[in-house]
């Protein structure tokens, strides 16, 4: 379904999925153009970013954030272009980032919207300085609390989140671990991020591998990953290690408890005798006020080199739904980011 001027195309959540998102969870719509009224201002989408708590939103279950209504249009923070506007405070032609959604344009009344320099890096705003950026940021420096000197190690390494956790911990002179999925990810993780190893959990030999890159035992772990990389990282946790909670990637699709022995009293016994600190946070709501420490601090680091980031960008709208599929599998590298129109 081709992008036509006075047509707006939308991706809907069409039925919630039970295990992994397949055909039949989204559907492509197509209604027509919306016309601004007073105070109001229409905006269209450039890029779209798809991350792994989206899963949690097209399901039903207890969460922080109510689910997306069957139905309706599936959320998304975007970078859009201000094409008409009938509101005082922002001008036709001022780039900004805005919570559209999946579709190609969208009205609003200018609440939420942050006017982006338009500079040819506003994809940053979706990536290394948004929400990601946001939450490696105080996740690993507010619970985590590198020390030089000690282990770090991060799951999901190369992704948006794991790729610049990583880095501030160097930043912070701590030795980091990295864990993620293949070889090539492995190699851009050490060789370009600086990591000072990574780790394949997809190698039969993972939890030994892991074990013998951190002979000190682990002092902070940022989990964003769960199922077996954390079973591999448990046992090795110092006492008095801290784990940051951003999310469980292995466990969004599951529809049932996973086989085995029942690992709570692991788990509860270990943080008992060990005195660790395992923390789960919610981005914005939890340091929401204390987003323009983060931005200026990370600003400042890209500006003198010292963090690298990659984005996986995907063209087109209708791609959203397979592109979102495949980053629930580990398939992206790095931001993934759906490039709506060429701006």
């Amino acid at each position: 379904m081709p992008q036509t001027a006075d047509r707006n195309r939308s991706i809907v959540l069409q039925q919630r999925p039970h295990g992994a998102p397949d055909a039949a969870t989204f559907s492509l719509t197509e209604t027509a153009l919306p016309a601004p009224q007073e105070g109001q201002l229409l905006l269209r989408t450039v890029l779209l970013s798809l991350d792994p708590y989206m899963r949690g939103r097209i399901s039903d279950a207890p969460s922080y954030a109510a689910p997306v209504a069957v139905g309706a249009v599936m959320v998304g923070a975007t970078v859009a272009r201000v094409v008409a506007s009938r509101h005082a405070g922002f001008a036709v032609g001022q780039l900004v980032l805005s919570y559209s959604g999946w579709q190609d344009y969208a009205l609003s009344d200018g609440t939420g919207l942050t006017v982006l320099a338009d500079d040819g890096h506003a994809v940053r705003a979706l990536g290394v300085l948004g929400m990601p950026g946001f939450t490696a940021y105080m996740g690993l420096l507010d619970i985590g609390q590198p020390a030089a000197g000690e282990t770090v190690v991060v799951a999901a390494a190369s992704g948006a989140v794991g790729s610049l956790v990583g880095q501030i911990a160097r930043l912070k002179g701590a030795r980091v671990v990295g864990i993620a999925g293949g070889a090539d990810k492995c190699r851009y993780v050490v060789d370009e991020l600086g990591f000072d190893a990574c780790i394949d959990h997809r190698a039969a030999d993972f939890a030994a591998q892991l074990a013998a890159a951190c002979p000190a035992g682990i002092d902070v772990y940022f989990e964003n990953v769960g199922g077996a990389v954390f079973d591999a990282v448990l046992p090795l946790l110092n006492s008095k290690a801290r784990v940051p909670v951003c999310g469980q990637i292995a466990n969004y699709n599951a529809t049932a408890l996973p086989a085995g022995p029942d690992r709570l009293g692991l788990l509860t016994r270990t943080i008992l005798t060990k005195r660790i600190r395992m923390q789960g946070f919610i981005i914005f709501d939890d340091y929401g006020a204390r987003f323009g420490e983060f931005h200026a601090q990370m600003s400042a680091w890209l500006r003198d080199g010292k963090i690298k980031f990659r984005e996986d960008i995907v063209d087109g709208l209708e791609n959203a739904p397979q592109a979102f599929s495949g980053l629930l599998e580990g398939k992206n590298f790095g931001k993934l980011v759906i490039r709506l129109a060429s701006d």
